[in-house]
């Protein structure tokens, strides 16, 4: 291929890159990945501008599959070894349910198990963002680091600091347990797409991981502070166990 042709391809996967980084970026005003719920004002995204979204982020991503020259061996854009993948991303899923678990049970003493009629929109949502941030983050910009020169550990490391800044969890008033899970997975799937030369295990394991804090937590990954949960709220209200409302419609009736 010549020379020009090769350079200019691999300036524009660098561009489609960018682009997807943006996107992620942005996926709090399409309601999407972390933000796949309602706002504070009660009011949910609508359905056309979070199927946007998903649908510019595969666009971006076969764009990258058509433009770059090698997108398999350079970018990772494929399964690499396929064994590899599927025992890695069942080790890296077994883990994320673990953590999901492990989370819900310390924050709320149990698993706080969602309506049941939210989990297809929620499995679209955990695997189209497992999908567009490993082609992304893994991916394509883990590969273009590694190409130009930098050590793999040193753009393993890069990728995932900059893929959990583009989550935008790090934000004030956002629960820090959402950012160390978003770097952890960044700097496991960085891993495993090494290991394995290819994003499969990643997105295996992401999707799964997501999914599982959806199904734990009631919440798609961004739980809400501590102290504003419904349940947290009701309890709050209550009088304290053992006690009796003196005039309550409850005690009247027992008295009487």
């Amino acid at each position: 291929m010549d020379d020009f042709v090769l350079v200019s391809r691999s300036l524009i996967a660098v561009g489609l890159t960018l682009l997807m980084a943006m996107l992620r970026l942005d996926a709090e005003r399409f309601g999407t990945a972390e933000y796949y719920e309602a706002t504070g004002s009660g009011e949910r995204p609508k359905v056309r501008r979070r199927l946007a979204w998903y649908g510019i982020g595969l666009f971006l991503a076969v764009g990258l599959l058509a433009i770059y020259p090698e997108p398999q061996a350079d970018l990772f854009l494929g399964f690499g070894d396929r064994l590899g993948a599927v025992l890695g991303g069942i080790v890296f899923g077994a883990a994320g349910i673990a953590i999901a678990v492990a989370f819900a049970s310390y924050r709320y003493r149990r698993i706080r198990f969602p309506d049941e009629r939210s989990y297809p929109g929620a499995l679209l949502n955990s695997t189209a963002t497992a999908f567009i941030d490993e082609v992304a983050f893994r991916g394509a910009m883990f590969g273009l680091l590694i190409t130009s020169g930098i050590d793999p550990t040193a753009a393993n490391l890069i990728q995932a600091i900059v893929y959990a800044l583009a989550t935008r969890l790090g934000a004030p008033g956002r629960d820090r347990y959402l950012l160390v899970l978003a770097l952890g997975m960044g700097v496991v799937g960085g891993w495993l797409t090494a290991l394995t030369g290819g994003i499969a295990a990643a997105f295996l394991g992401h999707a799964v991981t997501r999914f599982a804090v959806f199904l734990c937590t009631g919440h798609t990954g961004q739980t809400l502070p501590r102290g504003r949960e419904v349940e947290e709220i009701e309890s709050r209200r209550r009088p304290p166990e053992g006690w009796r409302v003196i005039g309550s419609r409850e005690s009247t009736s027992r008295d009487r």
